[in-house]
């Protein structure tokens, strides 16, 4: 698989796998000392022709324009990448109808995308996904959960992204069943063992990340959500004691399918889960924090939205765009005190 010139990678294996990546700008590209990002959830088109939702292609269209426009070095995909049972093998063809033949706008051409897996990934074959990593040049899925150093170009400033695997640590939740894990969150992680480990391994990458001027968390499942799904418990209980101990900059997800913002404990939660559906309903508005909640985009009439993540050494700035082309709310978090 060949990376584009501007990017480069190098691997190290250990307990899981963490990548590095060093950045340089491209000719024509944001300022120096600059790393964009586009954050989508919840994407993943249908199980039957034509394979995508009007959303999801309007969104794909958009997210073209945007990383043209303000820049994108890589795509951050937060799961639920295959509606509604993942996928079969490496060689199923929704990887063609549900991505490659839709995210085609010139903005995305030779862009990579960061993938973790979602609960709907889940409910089917999740290694066929890492496995496509060998059939696709943009597609990264290395390993379940893996991180991934940041070098913004131009400056000595460094960003460290933690992708996590939210189902491995807490359970399968099922959104239309009837089953284990479709009540109110996951029913508990189906291995104990494998979720500990990868608790481990996150400890250990955020006491690593301690040098770093940004330090983002991303998984499917939200800490915090007003929506549907609202909190999940095993990542409050998990998780955030871990985030505001480490002052993680932000924690990104999806699994709840609109846009939302919430501040809570110094750390900020980007929620982006509007890729393919859209749901304005907020059961869960006194299931988080007094005040947590800053924003929240969720209309049925619209036709879907991401967030935009521009790392600079002087902050990380974080849009949300429908996929209109509206600017819908914008936020500058601070580099953290080092």
């Amino acid at each position: 698989m060949l990376a584009p010139p501007w990017l480069s990678l190098s691997l190290s294996l250990s307990l899981s796998l963490s990548l590095s990546l060093s950045l340089v700008a491209p000719a024509g590209g944001a300022p120096g000392g600059a790393l964009s990002f586009l954050a989508l959830g919840d994407w993943g088109g249908l199980p039957e022709p034509p394979f995508v939702t009007p959303r999801q292609v309007a969104t794909a269209a958009a997210m073209g324009r945007a990383a043209a426009e303000l820049g994108g070095d890589f795509v951050l995909a937060l799961g639920d990448n295959f509606y509604y049972e993942g996928v079969k093998d490496e060689w199923d063809p929704r990887f063609q109808d549900t991505f490659e033949r839709v995210f085609v706008s010139p903005g995305l051409r030779g862009v990579p995308w960061f993938v973790m897996a979602g609960n709907h990934d889940h409910a089917g074959n999740v290694t066929a996904q890492l496995r496509y990593s060998r059939h696709s040049p943009r597609w990264r899925f290395p390993h379940p959960y893996y991180s991934l150093r940041l070098h913004l170009p131009g400056s000595n400033v460094s960003a460290r992204l933690l992708v996590l695997d939210s189902v491995l640590l807490c359970g399968h939740s099922d959104d239309f069943g009837s089953g284990p894990g479709s009540g109110p969150g996951p029913a508990g992680p189906r291995d104990a063992a494998a979720a500990a480990a990868h608790l481990g391994w996150l400890r250990a990458q955020l006491e690593a990340a301690a040098g770093d001027a940004f330090v983002l968390v991303a998984g499917h499942y939200p800490v915090w959500s007003v929506a549907k799904h609202g909190p999940t418990a095993c990542l409050v209980r998990l998780l955030r004691p871990l985030l505001r101990r480490h002052r993680v900059s932000a924690y990104l997800c999806g699994h709840d399918h609109n846009l939302q913002y919430l501040e809570e404990g110094g750390v900020s939660y980007v929620l982006s889960g509007a890729g393919n559906f859209m749901e304005e309903s907020r059961p869960h508005e006194r299931s988080v924090p007094p005040g947590a909640l800053r924003f929240f985009f969720g209309s049925p009439e619209s036709p879907g939205g991401f967030a935009h993540v521009r790392l600079e050494p002087h902050g990380a700035t974080v849009t949300f765009l429908e996929s209109t082309g509206r600017v819908l709310h914008r936020v500058t978090l601070p580099p953290r005190r080092l």
